[in-house]
């Protein structure tokens, strides 16, 4: 396992990471004898390097396991979780997937810089777990499932809806990895419908919300960045505008709809209500036009 000693001050300094005395390029897993305080593993590190990070002293590459970024399968789509977001958002979907312009729209709705988004990941973004955390409302949207794998045992799979449990929090344990998310085909294959809202032009998402559809014929719901957990609600025959409202009002409880400087609960609220009731007429329209 190669080791870099990390070791110019002023390269240290402006990483703003001073703590960290080296980076480690393991090539799997089981290069990692033991986890210990002070590991932290190491995709784009675009947040990483962003503030001081008291608490580390050594960051594992996990460039160095060189994964095949996306990977076009008869299942789906399969997204290294290395996979960096501008080659997501400039991958061409086959012509099936009518879902595949989503991919682009959730990578474009991150508050990131080009030189960011060249760096940053998609499993670091969903592995951050923050409400507006864009490429967790696409694969939840889309139906994904993530592989992890623990510091013992088998690799696990989970879908993508449980994996955020609230506000930066999520079910991974100390060490364990995100390896890959799965987009099945048939996800891929649905009529969709997005809108997105923020305080500021190219400001941090307060609202994401995304539905989609089998020709208008059903719906798939999916609430982020207004609540601090991804919400979903499937119905299996279009609903009218009153029985999706009662549906998002069982969903989150009052005070459920997320408290930051980029959005008030009753502003989200408000635009939850709104973007969920224009996708479901837009994607009703589907169905008199079959």
């Amino acid at each position: 396992m190669a080791r870099v000693i990390v070791s110019c001050i002023k390269t240290a300094s402006d990483m703003d990471i001073n703590t960290i005395r080296a980076i480690e390029r393991p090539r799997r897993p089981a290069d990692v004898t033991h986890w210990r305080p002070g590991l932290a593993w190491l995709s784009g590190g675009t947040w990483l390097f962003s503030e001081p990070q008291p608490n580390l002293d050594t960051l594992l590459d996990l460039r160095a396991f060189d994964w095949p970024s996306l990977a076009v399968t008869a299942d789906g789509l399969e997204i290294a979780a290395t996979a960096r977001i501008r080659e997501l958002d400039r991958f061409v979907p086959p012509p099936e997937w009518v879902a595949g312009p989503l991919l682009s729209l959730c990578c474009r709705a991150l508050l990131m810089s080009f030189k960011v988004a060249n760096e940053a990941s998609v499993g670091g973004n969903i592995c951050m777990s923050l409400p507006a955390g864009a490429m967790i409302s696409l694969t939840v949207a889309l139906e994904g499932t993530y592989t992890l794998w623990p510091r013992d045992g088998k690799e696990r799979t989970l879908p993508a809806l449980g994996f955020v449990t609230g506000n930066h929090a999520n079910v991974l344990a100390p060490g364990e990895l995100l390896r890959s998310i799965h987009l099945p085909a048939s996800a891929l294959a649905r009529n969709f419908a997005f809108r997105r809202s923020s305080l500021v032009h190219q400001g941090r998402s307060a609202t994401l919300v995304v539905g989609t559809s089998r020709r208008g014929t059903d719906l798939l719901l999916t609430i982020t960045a207004a609540t601090p957990r991804p919400l979903q609600l499937r119905f299996d025959h279009m609903p009218d505008a009153a029985t999706l409202r009662r549906a998002i009002d069982a969903a989150v409880e009052q005070d459920g709809f997320f408290d930051d400087v980029n959005g008030a609960p009753a502003y989200r609220r408000h635009l939850t209500y709104h973007f969920a009731e224009e996708i479901r007429a837009e994607l009703a329209a589907l169905e008199s036009r079959a």
